[in-house]
């Protein structure tokens, strides 16, 4: 893995992400933007899942409208998210806030996953129910919880890296 990440590191968009003084700033930013749009909207969705907001409108209608724009937002934060580990891919695949933000990613999808396959399949039977089944309420509280410590743990390698 260690020569994966030095080739990352050696590519010359990395090189060009640390040699250029606005390239790591501007994309961070956008990284930070598209973050806070993901984080958002699927807080939006997940809060109506646990029967905590928007309890009048159909979950199936709530995920139609908002999920377009956490898909949208979490493409741009993984093109980003990509192209600022280029520029230090070696020191951050060693970084355990980087780690730790990897495995809760990994998490948020997988139980994005189990609840496409299995929970949402049922939803005609509880769409417009103020009170979302257990496995539904479940899905919604363990993404809010994947995505806060992504973010959490993505501004801790700001603290880390380089120390």
């Amino acid at each position: 893995m260690e020569s994966f990440f030095q080739w990352v590191y050696d590519l010359p968009i990395a090189d060009h992400i640390r040699s250029n003084e606005l390239a790591f700033p501007s994309l961070e930013s956008l990284h930070v933007l598209a973050i806070t749009l993901v984080l958002g909207s699927i807080a939006v969705a997940d809060l109506r899942l646990l029967g905590l907001a928007s309890v009048k409108r159909p979950v199936s209608q709530l995920l139609h409208e908002v999920l377009p724009v956490t898909w949208v937002a979490f493409s741009v934060a993984l093109l980003t998210g990509a192209l600022l580990f280029s520029s230090n891919a070696v020191e951050y695949a060693h970084n355990k806030p980087f780690q730790f933000k990897m495995v809760m990613l990994v998490l948020a999808g997988l139980n994005m996953l189990v609840f496409q396959l299995v929970t949402f399949r049922t939803v005609g039977s509880w769409d417009q129910a103020d009170r979302t089944p257990p496995g539904a309420r479940f899905a919604g509280a363990a993404s809010l919880v994947c995505w806060i410590a992504v973010v959490a743990f993505g501004r801790w390698i700001g603290f880390t890296i380089g120390f």
